[in-house]
């Protein structure tokens, strides 16, 4: 099985994916294990952000045999990434290996993937007269838009990293070698800007994209209304006429 194990590291929160063959396949068990971690870090405002990363040489290649076998015992279809995906805090998916079905939804869950040039990335389930069980292709969809999303879903399209970045997919692509190493420099700059402001921000695209957009307008300035209730917004401002860097308390 693979498991889904959390450490902290200062502000930073690591969701490690490691399974005994390196394919990091994923099951029920994972699932629990990954909606147990984002249960806690849902209520620890000391983590600022999260990095979902995997051991070995891929990022996940997708479903457990048992898992196919019998989706509704592992809670599928529906939406498994749910938890992850409403976080308060930015999530980024660190892929340095390739990502296949069932991983590829899960990098799709977070808000920011940095990808390694030579990983390769499908939703291959319609080889196999099935569809993706996990919000791939709503996600995917959202994400690059219907033409490139169709072509993935009904061609069975790979792509690499450096098309994923072009796509709009990937943030970020590097070497596989850089793929942590930039992973946490995005954390460490997300870290260091307004805690509430990046929650807030996040909020406001997800609900966003949803809504129309004189009603999605109006709860961003919604959003912007409770930020200036904080004192992180006050001092945001002072620093800014002081013309020194802000120190965030998160409150």
């Amino acid at each position: 099985m693979t498991e889904a194990l959390l450490e902290r590291d200062g502000v930073i929160a690591l969701l490690t994916l490691r399974s005994a063959d390196g394919e990091n396949r994923l099951d029920a068990e994972t699932l629990a294990q990954i909606a147990a971690a984002c249960a806690r870090l849902r209520d620890d405002a000391a983590v600022r952000v999260v990095i979902v990363r995997a051991e070995g040489p891929v990022f996940s290649l997708g479903w457990s045999d048992a898992t196919l076998a019998s989706p509704e015992s592992a809670g599928l279809p529906g939406d498994p990434f749910a938890p992850l995906a409403e976080l308060p805090q930015p999530v980024i998916a660190a892929v340095a290996g390739d990502a296949a079905s069932a991983g590829l939804e899960l990098a799709l869950a977070c808000d920011l993937r940095v990808v390694a040039r030579e990983a390769r990335l499908a939703l291959p389930e319609t080889r196999f007269g099935l569809l993706p069980l996990a919000g791939g292709l709503q996600r995917l969809v959202r994400l690059i838009g219907r033409g490139r999303a169709t072509a993935i879903a009904l061609l069975g399209e790979t792509i690499d990293g450096a098309t994923a970045c072009d796509w709009g997919l990937a943030a970020a692509v590097v070497p596989a070698a850089e793929v942590e190493r930039e992973a946490r420099r995005m954390a460490e700059t997300i870290a260091a800007r307004g805690p509430i402001a990046e929650r807030f921000a996040k909020e406001a695209i997800a609900e966003g994209i949803e809504m129309p957009l004189a009603r999605a307008l109006r709860y961003e300035t919604d959003l912007t209304i409770l930020l200036q209730t904080t004192t992180d917004r006050a001092e945001g401002v002072a620093a800014f006429i002081e013309k020194r860097e802000p120190h965030f308390r998160g409150a």
